[in-house]
């Protein structure tokens, strides 16, 4: 947990502000559903994203 706080501050909050709670949730959700789960790789998982990783899983199960 305290790698993943460490990527969302560098990679967002740290030169961001927010005008309220609300505009921080709704750019937190983006981060973490669009861009950290969809389309930025992690090197812990070759490579992939946990996306990829998650339709692999699943295809294999069907």
């Amino acid at each position: 947990m305290e790698s993943w706080f460490h990527t969302l501050k560098a990679e967002l909050i740290r030169d961001h502000t927010f005008g309220t709670r609300r505009q921080a949730e709704a750019a937190i959700f983006e981060y973490m559903e669009v861009f950290y789960n969809r389309h930025r790789i992690h090197t812990a998982l070759n490579g992939l994203t946990p996306s990829e990783i998650e339709d692999s899983i699943l295809r294999r199960g069907t």
